[in-house]
Protein backbone atom coordinates (compact mmCIF):
# COMPACT_ATOMS: atom_id res chain seq x y z
CA UNK A 1 0.00 0.00 0.00
CA UNK A 2 1.39 3.39 -1.04
CA UNK A 3 1.41 6.16 1.59
CA UNK A 4 -0.01 9.67 1.26
CA UNK A 5 3.55 11.04 1.42
CA UNK A 6 4.53 9.00 -1.63
CA UNK A 7 1.35 10.08 -3.42
CA UNK A 8 2.10 13.74 -2.67
CA UNK A 9 5.63 13.45 -4.08
CA UNK A 10 4.31 11.64 -7.15
CA UNK A 11 1.77 14.41 -7.78
CA UNK A 12 4.51 17.06 -7.61
CA UNK A 13 6.82 15.01 -9.84
CA UNK A 14 4.07 14.30 -12.40
CA UNK A 15 2.81 17.89 -12.37
CA UNK A 16 -0.85 16.89 -12.34
CA UNK A 17 -3.37 14.80 -10.43
CA UNK A 18 -4.38 13.04 -13.63
CA UNK A 19 -0.85 11.92 -14.51
CA UNK A 20 -0.08 10.89 -10.93
CA UNK A 21 -3.28 8.81 -10.85
CA UNK A 22 -2.27 7.09 -14.10
CA UNK A 23 1.28 6.44 -12.86
CA UNK A 24 0.08 4.96 -9.57
CA UNK A 25 -2.94 3.08 -10.91
CA UNK A 26 -5.40 5.12 -8.85
CA UNK A 27 -8.46 7.14 -9.88
CA UNK A 28 -8.03 10.92 -10.02
CA UNK A 29 -10.63 11.34 -7.28
CA UNK A 30 -8.70 8.92 -5.03
CA UNK A 31 -5.50 10.94 -5.52
CA UNK A 32 -7.37 14.13 -4.70
CA UNK A 33 -8.78 12.59 -1.53
CA UNK A 34 -5.34 11.42 -0.42
CA UNK A 35 -3.83 14.86 -0.89
CA UNK A 36 -6.78 16.44 0.94
CA UNK A 37 -6.25 14.01 3.86
CA UNK A 38 -2.56 14.97 4.01
CA UNK A 39 -3.43 18.66 4.05
CA UNK A 40 -5.91 18.04 6.86
CA UNK A 41 -3.23 16.14 8.76
CA UNK A 42 -0.82 19.07 8.47
CA UNK A 43 -3.50 21.74 8.87
CA UNK A 44 -2.58 23.72 5.78
CA UNK A 45 -3.00 23.91 2.01
CA UNK A 46 -0.05 22.32 0.19
CA UNK A 47 -1.00 22.47 -3.49
CA UNK A 48 -2.71 25.15 -5.56
CA UNK A 49 -4.55 24.18 -8.72
CA UNK A 50 -3.99 26.72 -11.49
CA UNK A 51 -4.88 26.91 -15.17
CA UNK A 52 -1.28 26.20 -16.11
CA UNK A 53 -1.03 23.23 -13.72
CA UNK A 54 -0.14 22.66 -10.09
CA UNK A 55 1.98 24.76 -7.78
CA UNK A 56 3.16 24.38 -4.23
CA UNK A 57 1.89 26.93 -1.73
CA UNK A 58 4.35 28.67 0.56
CA UNK A 59 3.67 26.07 3.24
CA UNK A 60 3.89 23.36 0.58
CA UNK A 61 7.41 24.52 -0.32
CA UNK A 62 8.46 24.34 3.33
CA UNK A 63 6.92 20.92 3.91
CA UNK A 64 8.03 19.39 0.61
CA UNK A 65 11.64 18.37 1.55
CA UNK A 66 10.39 16.72 4.74
CA UNK A 67 7.58 14.88 2.99
CA UNK A 68 10.02 13.83 0.27
CA UNK A 69 12.44 12.49 2.91
CA UNK A 70 9.64 10.44 4.47
CA UNK A 71 8.66 9.05 1.06
CA UNK A 72 12.27 8.07 0.28
CA UNK A 73 12.64 6.39 3.69
CA UNK A 74 9.39 4.49 3.17
CA UNK A 75 10.58 3.22 -0.20
CA UNK A 76 13.85 2.08 1.36
CA UNK A 77 11.93 0.36 4.16
CA UNK A 78 9.68 -1.43 1.67
CA UNK A 79 12.70 -2.55 -0.35
CA UNK A 80 14.42 -3.92 2.75
CA UNK A 81 11.25 -5.75 3.73
CA UNK A 82 11.08 -7.32 0.27
CA UNK A 83 14.72 -8.36 0.58
CA UNK A 84 14.20 -9.93 3.99
CA UNK A 85 11.00 -11.70 2.99
CA UNK A 86 12.72 -12.95 -0.12
CA UNK A 87 15.82 -13.84 1.94
CA UNK A 88 17.96 -11.74 -0.40
CA UNK A 89 21.61 -11.43 0.63
CA UNK A 90 20.95 -13.21 3.95
CA UNK A 91 23.50 -15.38 5.76
CA UNK A 92 22.58 -18.33 7.98
CA UNK A 93 25.30 -19.54 10.37
CA UNK A 94 25.09 -23.19 11.41
CA UNK A 95 27.05 -25.22 13.94
CA UNK A 96 27.12 -28.93 13.17
CA UNK A 97 29.04 -32.21 13.34
CA UNK A 98 30.06 -34.68 10.64
CA UNK A 99 27.06 -36.99 10.39
CA UNK A 100 24.74 -34.02 9.95
CA UNK A 101 26.99 -32.13 7.53
CA UNK A 102 27.62 -35.29 5.48
CA UNK A 103 24.12 -36.70 5.02
CA UNK A 104 21.32 -34.71 6.65
CA UNK A 105 22.16 -31.09 5.89
CA UNK A 106 23.31 -30.94 2.22
CA UNK A 107 19.99 -32.01 0.62
CA UNK A 108 18.12 -29.56 2.87
CA UNK A 109 20.40 -26.68 1.88
CA UNK A 110 20.02 -27.61 -1.79
CA UNK A 111 16.21 -27.69 -1.56
CA UNK A 112 16.11 -24.43 0.42
CA UNK A 113 18.34 -22.60 -2.06
CA UNK A 114 16.05 -23.65 -4.88
CA UNK A 115 13.40 -21.50 -3.19
CA UNK A 116 15.78 -18.79 -1.91
CA UNK A 117 18.84 -18.75 -4.18
CA UNK A 118 20.30 -15.58 -2.65
CA UNK A 119 20.73 -17.10 0.83
CA UNK A 120 24.29 -17.77 1.97
CA UNK A 121 25.36 -20.41 4.51
CA UNK A 122 28.31 -20.53 6.89
CA UNK A 123 28.84 -24.07 8.23
CA UNK A 124 31.00 -24.46 11.32
CA UNK A 125 32.13 -27.93 12.47
CA UNK A 126 32.32 -28.74 16.18
CA UNK A 127 31.18 -31.09 18.91
CA UNK A 128 28.12 -30.96 21.17
CA UNK A 129 29.54 -28.71 23.89
CA UNK A 130 31.19 -26.19 21.57
CA UNK A 131 28.15 -26.01 19.27
CA UNK A 132 25.84 -25.33 22.21
CA UNK A 133 28.22 -22.61 23.39
CA UNK A 134 28.24 -21.04 19.91
CA UNK A 135 24.44 -20.93 20.02
CA UNK A 136 24.41 -19.35 23.48
CA UNK A 137 27.01 -16.72 22.45
CA UNK A 138 25.26 -15.95 19.15
CA UNK A 139 28.26 -17.18 17.13
CA UNK A 140 25.87 -19.34 15.11
CA UNK A 141 22.15 -18.94 14.45
CA UNK A 142 21.30 -22.64 14.54
CA UNK A 143 23.14 -25.61 16.00
CA UNK A 144 22.78 -29.37 15.78
CA UNK A 145 23.29 -30.97 19.19
CA UNK A 146 22.85 -34.19 21.15
CA UNK A 147 20.03 -33.66 23.66
CA UNK A 148 21.73 -35.55 26.49
CA UNK A 149 24.95 -33.58 26.12
CA UNK A 150 23.49 -30.06 26.42
CA UNK A 151 21.00 -28.21 28.61
CA UNK A 152 19.50 -24.75 29.15
CA UNK A 153 19.07 -24.17 25.43
CA UNK A 154 16.01 -24.08 23.17
CA UNK A 155 15.87 -27.11 20.88
CA UNK A 156 13.61 -29.41 18.89
CA UNK A 157 14.34 -33.13 18.44
CA UNK A 158 14.94 -34.20 14.83
CA UNK A 159 15.90 -37.89 14.82
CA UNK A 160 17.96 -40.62 16.48
CA UNK A 161 21.29 -41.81 15.07
CA UNK A 162 22.46 -45.29 16.07
CA UNK A 163 26.12 -46.19 16.52
CA UNK A 164 27.71 -49.22 14.85
CA UNK A 165 31.00 -51.05 15.19
CA UNK A 166 33.47 -50.54 12.34
CA UNK A 167 36.31 -52.92 11.50
CA UNK A 168 38.87 -53.40 8.77
CA UNK A 169 38.33 -56.20 6.28
CA UNK A 170 39.41 -59.52 7.73
CA UNK A 171 38.86 -58.57 11.38
CA UNK A 172 37.98 -61.61 13.55
CA UNK A 173 34.61 -60.10 14.54
CA UNK A 174 33.64 -59.57 10.89
CA UNK A 175 32.11 -63.05 10.77
CA UNK A 176 29.48 -62.04 13.34
CA UNK A 177 26.21 -60.50 12.16
CA UNK A 178 26.12 -58.40 15.37
CA UNK A 179 28.59 -57.67 18.15
CA UNK A 180 28.22 -56.89 21.84
CA UNK A 181 29.97 -54.25 23.88
CA UNK A 182 31.48 -57.06 25.94
CA UNK A 183 33.14 -58.49 22.82
CA UNK A 184 34.40 -55.04 21.86
CA UNK A 185 36.21 -54.45 25.17
CA UNK A 186 38.88 -56.94 24.03
CA UNK A 187 39.71 -54.91 20.89
CA UNK A 188 41.82 -51.70 20.56
CA UNK A 189 39.33 -48.84 20.29
CA UNK A 190 39.80 -45.69 18.23
CA UNK A 191 37.43 -43.48 20.22
CA UNK A 192 35.46 -40.79 18.46
CA UNK A 193 36.07 -37.56 20.39
CA UNK A 194 32.60 -36.11 21.04
CA UNK A 195 33.67 -33.49 23.55
CA UNK A 196 32.71 -33.64 27.21
CA UNK A 197 29.96 -36.20 26.53
CA UNK A 198 30.70 -39.44 24.68
CA UNK A 199 27.84 -41.71 23.63
CA UNK A 200 30.35 -44.54 23.22
CA UNK A 201 31.76 -44.25 26.74
CA UNK A 202 28.28 -43.77 28.20
CA UNK A 203 27.18 -47.05 26.58
CA UNK A 204 30.15 -48.97 28.02
CA UNK A 205 29.62 -47.40 31.46
CA UNK A 206 25.91 -48.27 31.44
CA UNK A 207 26.89 -51.91 30.81
CA UNK A 208 29.53 -51.87 33.54
CA UNK A 209 32.34 -52.26 31.00
CA UNK A 210 35.63 -50.48 30.29
CA UNK A 211 36.82 -50.21 26.69
CA UNK A 212 40.43 -50.57 25.60
CA UNK A 213 41.04 -47.05 24.27
CA UNK A 214 44.23 -46.70 22.24
CA UNK A 215 43.42 -43.52 20.32
CA UNK A 216 41.01 -40.62 20.69
CA UNK A 217 40.35 -38.78 17.44
CA UNK A 218 38.00 -35.90 16.59
CA UNK A 219 37.79 -36.30 12.80
CA UNK A 220 35.59 -39.14 11.53
CA UNK A 221 37.52 -39.57 8.29
CA UNK A 222 40.84 -39.82 10.12
CA UNK A 223 39.30 -42.62 12.18
CA UNK A 224 38.16 -44.42 9.03
CA UNK A 225 41.66 -44.26 7.56
CA UNK A 226 43.16 -45.53 10.84
CA UNK A 227 40.74 -48.47 10.73
CA UNK A 228 41.82 -49.22 7.14
CA UNK A 229 45.42 -49.27 8.36
CA UNK A 230 44.54 -51.87 10.99
CA UNK A 231 45.18 -49.63 13.99
CA UNK A 232 41.96 -50.69 15.72
CA UNK A 233 38.19 -50.60 15.45
CA UNK A 234 35.77 -47.80 16.21
CA UNK A 235 32.16 -47.14 17.10
CA UNK A 236 30.69 -44.55 14.75
CA UNK A 237 27.34 -43.17 13.70
CA UNK A 238 25.25 -44.90 11.07
CA UNK A 239 24.82 -41.72 9.02
CA UNK A 240 28.59 -41.19 8.78
CA UNK A 241 29.09 -44.78 7.63
CA UNK A 242 26.43 -44.71 4.93
CA UNK A 243 27.93 -45.80 1.61
CA UNK A 244 31.12 -47.28 3.11
CA UNK A 245 29.93 -50.89 3.29
CA UNK A 246 32.16 -51.96 0.40
CA UNK A 247 35.43 -50.91 2.05
CA UNK A 248 34.75 -51.52 5.74
CA UNK A 249 33.06 -54.11 7.91
CA UNK A 250 30.12 -52.46 9.68
CA UNK A 251 28.15 -54.36 12.30
CA UNK A 252 25.17 -53.46 14.54
CA UNK A 253 25.81 -53.40 18.29
CA UNK A 254 23.47 -55.48 20.41
CA UNK A 255 23.05 -52.74 23.02
CA UNK A 256 22.01 -50.19 20.36
CA UNK A 257 23.81 -47.04 21.57
CA UNK A 258 22.12 -43.97 20.07
CA UNK A 259 22.21 -40.22 20.23
CA UNK A 260 19.17 -38.00 19.87
CA UNK A 261 19.94 -35.19 17.44
CA UNK A 262 18.14 -31.86 17.90
CA UNK A 263 18.17 -28.45 16.28
CA UNK A 264 18.99 -25.68 18.77
CA UNK A 265 18.76 -21.89 18.77
CA UNK A 266 19.28 -19.10 21.28
CA UNK A 267 15.87 -17.44 21.13
CA UNK A 268 13.21 -18.22 18.54
CA UNK A 269 11.70 -14.72 18.65
CA UNK A 270 15.02 -12.98 17.95
CA UNK A 271 16.19 -15.28 15.15
CA UNK A 272 16.66 -13.54 11.82
CA UNK A 273 13.87 -14.10 9.33
CA UNK A 274 16.21 -16.19 7.16
CA UNK A 275 17.37 -18.41 10.04
CA UNK A 276 13.85 -18.91 11.38
CA UNK A 277 12.59 -19.80 7.90
CA UNK A 278 15.37 -22.36 7.43
CA UNK A 279 14.75 -23.78 10.91
CA UNK A 280 11.08 -24.25 10.06
CA UNK A 281 12.15 -25.86 6.79
CA UNK A 282 14.40 -28.33 8.68
CA UNK A 283 11.74 -29.17 11.27
CA UNK A 284 9.13 -29.76 8.57
CA UNK A 285 11.47 -31.99 6.56
CA UNK A 286 12.37 -33.97 9.68
CA UNK A 287 8.70 -34.46 10.61
CA UNK A 288 7.93 -35.71 7.10
CA UNK A 289 10.76 -38.25 7.27
CA UNK A 290 9.41 -39.64 10.52
CA UNK A 291 5.90 -40.18 9.08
Amino acid sequence: MISRYMVFCQVIEAGSFTQAAEDLGYSQSAISQIIKALEQELGTLLIQRRKDGLALTNDGHQYFPYLQAIAVAEKALQQKRREINGLTDSTIRIGTFTSVSRTFLPPLIKAFKQQYPEVNFVIRQGEYTSIAEWVRNNQVDLGFVHTTAVEDIEMQILYQDEMQAVFAKGHPLAKNSTVSLSQLTKEPLILLDEGTYSVTLAAFTASGLTPKIEYEVYDDYSIIEMIRQGLGFSIMYQRVLAGMEEELVIRPIQEHPVRTVALAWRNWDTLSYASRTFAEFILQASAERIK
